[in-house]
């Protein structure tokens, strides 16, 4: 494409798609470059998600990109492999199209062509020009070593107890994970079910003694046998085979791994990240790159879809002002008012995801990375 847009968004859940609508709403020429391979693929539903309760991700996304299309963005299936900034006000993005995507034929698995760290253009590379530039790009999910784990993803097995605690309620749960980040999504859980087992898969919890002590005299307790595979029942999860042969009983899955960005567009443009790999952003979610601003899971904060789409809400009304002429605006009154410092992740004990310093190692050193594939941009 020889012309340049007003906005390039890379990625397409709802922090892009929102930021789409709105932008084109305020008449901007927008481009949005999403390679149709979104985290949350495999769930069941978005939940609280208002007025949508339990809405399939498939059905979220395609009436997003309809509402976008309607206000006049452009939609490309791709994958954007680099990213350079030319000057304040120019950005290009290299992106491969896709002819087909995981999110159109509706499938799980891997969906994008590239891992992260390649990032060599190709024959078929082609470039988009805008002024600015808004990162929806999303994480990933390490998956922990667990045969089957794949068969119960997205409906008992899950990553975010925020969205999916409710539906645990006086289950009999596991936790597959090590560490601050496992106890701390174990703690999270007692909100919804107190029959909670944390299984570290051949390997001790490593959390701090102080750490673990909070669990027992909630009565969950530690199992560090090697969990060799998932037993199902008429489709229904029963029960977690330890290498021993000895079974666990469980109803609901959840693990707390790790986590990385979808991809490495943040670094490549130089914005700040926090230790896990989040973006860091201020109160309107621009970033420490004048001009870039980023929206949604790769940001600090809750991890949620509904959350996502005000993030780009949010994000889409501070790009607009930033394009409007000088012209066409008044200044502020107090002419010496401070900037807001960038956000970076609250550090809480309680996190439900943990701060285990391993979570910000690079996607590609990780052990086990989710079967959905290792890139997306959604």
């Amino acid at each position: 494409m020889d012309k340049q847009f007003d906005v390039a968004i890379v990625g397409g859940g709802p922090a892009g798609l929102s930021a789409a609508i709105w932008l084109g709403r305020y008449l901007h020429d927008v481009v949005l470059i999403d390679s149709g391979d979104p985290r949350n693929w495999e769930t069941r539903g978005v939940n609280g998600y208002l007025g949508l309760p339990g809405i399939r991700p498939a059905e979220l996304r395609a009436a997003g990109r309809d509402e976008a299309k309607r206000y006049g963005a452009t939609l490309l299936d791709g994958f954007v492999v680099r990213a350079r900034r030319e000057s304040d006000d120019r950005f290009v993005l290299e992106y491969d199209p896709m002819p087909t995507t995981k999110a159109e034929q509706d499938r799980p698995g891997p969906g994008t062509p590239r891992r992260p760290e390649d990032n060599e253009p190709c024959e078929a590379t082609r470039p988009v020009v805008a002024r600015r530039v808004l990162l929806a790009i999303g994480l990933k999910d390490v998956w922990p070593r667990v045969p089957g784990l794949e068969q119960v993803y997205g409906d008992r097995a899950h990553v975010c107890p925020d969205c999916d605690g409710y539906d645990a309620r006086g289950k009999k749960t596991v936790i597959l994970g090590l560490g601050r980040k496992a106890v701390g999504m174990a703690l999270n859980l007692t909100t919804w079910t107190r029959d909670i087992v944390v299984c570290t898969n051949g390997e001790p919890l490593g959390a701090e003694p102080e750490v673990e002590a909070k669990l027992a005299p909630l009565g969950i307790t530690v199992r560090t046998e090697r969990v060799t595979g998932i037993t199902l029942r008429e489709g229904t999860l029963r029960s977690l085979q330890f290498e021993s042969g000895e079974a666990l009983g469980c109803e609901k899955i959840f693990f707390a791994i790790g986590q990385y960005p979808a991809d490495d567009l943040g670094a490549q443009l130089g914005c700040a990240r926090d230790e896990d790999g989040h973006v860091e952003v201020d109160d309107v979610y621009h970033t420490s790159v004048r001009n870039v601003f980023a929206a949604g899971d790769i940001v600090p904060g809750p991890q949620l879809g509904i959350a996502a789409a005000a993030d780009g809400a949010i994000a889409a009304l501070a790009i607009h002002k930033s394009l409007v002429p000088e012209e066409r605006k008044l200044k502020r009154r107090h002419a010496g008012e401070e900037v807001k410092p960038h956000r970076v992740r609250p550090q809480r004990a309680d996190d439900a995801r943990g701060e285990d310093a391993d979570a910000a190692a690079p996607p590609w050193q990780e052990p086990s990375p989710s079967p959905s594939g290792a890139t997306s941009a959604a």
